[in-house]
């Protein structure tokens, strides 16, 4: 039993390490805007998170097999999600003017609840989440392993995703990184909208 726990641990650490959406909105949120918001993303994402790893417990991988018609919508619907976010970055790079290193730092802040539920979104559409809870995640979970194993790796893989997003969400809100993405605050944004539209429609092709 230990040795799954490790083996989990391992391999979901390592698939929240490897850059994508959830990474580019939290810390993108922690530049543009403020902790407090990155970290009201992180919680949606970690929501995000629990919602796929209890459904993969629960056979998320036979439940594709048998239903390839509600992959091909999850896929589609995430990917359409993906794009309008990528859209909505792209256009405010566009709006943004490059602000000089002797102005002032603003801090952008959303409402209330907003980074919350595009953390939520950001990630039950993330094409990583899908492939990594629909196929490598639930060959390590046969069986054989009993409920309160099931448990136990659901209550990990919460704490160790919301563990991780809230070191990027403070290493990237600290006042070096903001001053730092104000100056090319036009060009991140610009990336970022970019790769969010690039897993969009990689993710439509891919279903």
């Amino acid at each position: 039993m230990l040795m799954l726990f490790l083996t989990v641990a391992v391999l979901h650490i390592v698939a929240l390490i490897t850059p994508g959406p959830d990474f580019f909105f939290v810390s993108q949120t922690a530049v543009s805007r403020s902790r407090k918001e990155a970290m009201m993303g992180v919680l949606g994402i970690t929501c995000g998170v629990m919602v796929w790893a209890g459904v993969a417990l629960l056979g998320l991988n036979l439940i594709l097999e048998k239903m390839a018609w509600l992959h091909s919508i999850i896929m589609v619907g995430g990917g359409l999600y993906l794009c309008w976010m990528g859209y909505q970055m792209l256009r405010s790079a566009l709006k943004k003017e490059t602000v000089k290193p002797t102005e002032e730092v603003s801090v952008e802040l959303a409402r209330s609840g907003r980074s919350f539920l595009k953390g939520l979104l950001t990630n039950l559409s993330n094409p990583k989440a899908i492939i990594y809870f629909g196929s490598v995640f639930s060959l390590f979970v046969s069986n054989d392993v009993g409920s309160a194993e099931r448990w136990g790796l659901f209550v990990m893989i919460a704490l160790e995703t919301f563990a991780w997003f809230t070191v990027v969400a403070s290493l990237f809100a600290l006042p070096q990184m903001r001053r730092g993405y104000q100056r090319v605050a036009k060009w991140i944004d610009g990336v970022a909208g970019a790769l969010f539209a690039g897993f969009g429609i990689h993710l439509i092709i891919s279903r």
